[in-house]
């Protein structure tokens, strides 16, 4: 599997169209997916957000649930 069979060609959205589904969705039903690096994400990252580093996403893509919203920073 390729990163474009899991994340399809999507519109760009902005944080605060981020902040408003997840007040009206419950956690766990979405997936926060942190591609920095870990330094980045250990002095910074949303609350739930899982890190996987965009040079290791090729091969951790399954530990993304494709059938999840899933919001990629």
């Amino acid at each position: 599997m390729i990163a474009g069979d899991l994340f399809p060609a999507g519109e760009n959205i902005s944080p605060d169209e981020v902040k408003k589904y997840m007040t009206g969705h419950e956690p766990g039903t979405y997936q926060l997916l942190d591609v920095r690096q870990p330094g980045e994400f250990a002095e910074s990252h949303l609350p739930g957000a899982v890190l996987i580093p965009v040079r290791d996403l090729q091969d951790r893509l399954n530990e993304v649930d494709k059938h999840k919203p899933t919001f990629v920073y």
